[in-house]
């Protein structure tokens, strides 16, 4: 008599109460609203602050609480690009060949590196090529790992699948799928094998280089694995 009064409590707690991985997976979904594409690496994260991820092209003039910054090349640290959504307290984090071109609140950060902003919790993660001479691992350059509304974001940087992307834990994924001078969208499939995200999103095409197919075939490769969402441009 017992055991089936046991059963039948838990047979209808597992119905009826809120299975917590669940409310994590919806969370991660809401959170995916707050993140706007506004082309290329160029990300508008909406949390507790403002924050973009590499500046480039901007068409509005808005003023960011934190600005990440991946590494020198032009499509990445566009000082003026930067300006137009800089305020007096804005800080920019940002590598060291960086921080040389740009003025203001500047938190210089290498590969590894952690630091809070505002309360964001931010990391620094290696971003570099294997098979092409674009981005080489000596210059030190980063993704981002930093935390909104207690979900960890990857911006990752323009990089290669690379061994330390195996030891990364995050909610949502910002990959560049383009090929030529990061991952192509195969590679980008097992980088978020590796990783495991709950939400993974394509970056780095229709810009300098890629288009929507590169997007598009990087879902395919996913499909039944991990969730991916394809931003519209804003």
């Amino acid at each position: 008599m017992v055991s089936a009064i046991i059963s039948i409590v838990i047979t209808f707690l597992i119905a009826f109460l809120p299975n917590p991985a669940t409310a994590e997976e919806r969370g991660v979904k809401a959170m995916v609203k707050d993140i706007h594409w506004l082309g290329h690496d160029t990300f508008k994260v909406v949390g507790e602050k403002v924050i973009y991820t590499d500046p480039f092209k901007i068409k509005k003039k808005d003023t960011a609480d934190i600005i990440l910054v991946t590494h020198e090349h032009f499509d990445h640290c566009s000082p003026e690009d930067i300006k137009k959504i800089q305020g007096p307290n804005s800080v920019i984090v940002a590598t060291a060949d960086c921080a040389k071109k740009l003025s203001g609140k500047i938190k210089i950060i290498k590969p590894g590196g952690k630091i809070n902003v505002e309360g964001i919790e931010i990391e620094a993660v290696p971003a570099y090529n294997t098979n092409k001479p674009f981005h080489p691992k000596a210059n030190g350059w980063v993704g981002y790992i930093f935390t909104v509304k207690g979900h960890r974001i990857y911006v990752a940087g323009d990089t290669d699948y690379i061994p330390e992307m195996k030891d990364l834990k995050v909610d949502i994924a910002l990959l560049p799928v383009s090929g030529t001078y990061v991952m192509t969208a195969e590679e980008a499939v097992k980088t978020a094998l590796d990783i495991k995200p709950k939400i993974a999103i394509p970056m780095h095409y229709g810009s300098i280089v890629g288009s929507e197919d590169d997007a598009r075939r990087f879902a395919e490769g996913l499909k039944g694995k991990i969730e991916v969402v394809i931003l519209p441009e804003e």
